[in-house]
């Protein structure tokens, strides 16, 4: 079956960057943010892993949205519900001052609009941990848009995460895709080529690569985005 569907993941893959220097920034941002509203900034960074990992154990059963509220709750009551405007207003403001712990490849909107071109249906499968807010700032950052994608997940719109084989499921059944018809194209070993188990084909981009497990990562086609274009076109 030749491939309709080309799903691509965004941090490390369309949008370069180191994790840890990100995340660094990104945490550092947000403690600065709602240090004045009371939250330590340990507490507080604690939390939203503890959160982050409720969203990763989601089992289906609600959206990745409220299973990180719902963990966050138990670390500062109910009232914190309150302050999800405060969450908001920092990715429209500090957050976008992320940017400049991210690279930039012309190459990412070039093979996007490319394919596009090509006749591919894209979708963005970008780990479903951040709001909308931030995965749409996180695609302009890397020169693209919305409108790029036929689906983007979200953690409002997305109810299983990375490396759960169900996530990628959830994108299949809002495609109406089978498995066969779809690429996945990623940087991380173990949370993007696990699509390779559901009967998706796989590309591993090796620009910002993450191989946390030392996998061996031979049989899986990989290469930079021109060796990408060259496999799309043997499919």
């Amino acid at each position: 079956m030749s491939i309709r569907y080309i799903l691509f993941d965004l941090d490390g893959t369309l949008l370069p960057m180191d994790q840890e220097v990100f995340v660094k920034a990104y945490f550092g941002r947000l403690a600065a943010k709602l240090a004045p509203h009371g939250y330590e900034p340990k507490k507080l960074i604690d939390a939203i892993w503890g959160g982050t990992a409720a969203m990763v154990k989601n089992d289906g059963t609600l959206t990745n949205e409220a299973a990180f509220w719902n963990f966050f709750a138990t670390v500062f009551g109910e009232d914190v519900r309150k302050d999800e405007p405060l969450f908001d207003e920092y990715y429209r403001t500090d957050f976008q001052l992320v940017q400049s712990s991210c690279g930039f490849d012309v190459r990412a909107a070039q093979t996007i609009a490319a394919l596009k071109n090509m006749g591919y249906t894209l979708a963005l499968a970008t780990n479903p941990i951040f709001p909308a807010i931030a995965t749409e700032s996180r695609m302009r950052w890397a020169g693209l848009n919305k409108e790029d994608f036929v689906l983007y997940t979200t953690y409002e719109n997305s109810s299983h995460c990375k490396p759960n084989p169900d996530y990628y499921r959830d994108i299949l059944a809002q495609l109406g895709a089978q498995a066969e018809e779809c690429l996945m194209v990623g940087n991380d070993v173990s949370e993007d080529m696990v699509a390779e188990t559901l009967g998706m084909k796989v590309f591993l981009l090796t620009d910002c690569m993450i191989n946390k497990h030392s996998k061996d990562i031979s049989h899986y086609p990989h290469g930079s985005f021109e060796q990408l274009m060259e496999f799309v076109r043997t499919q």
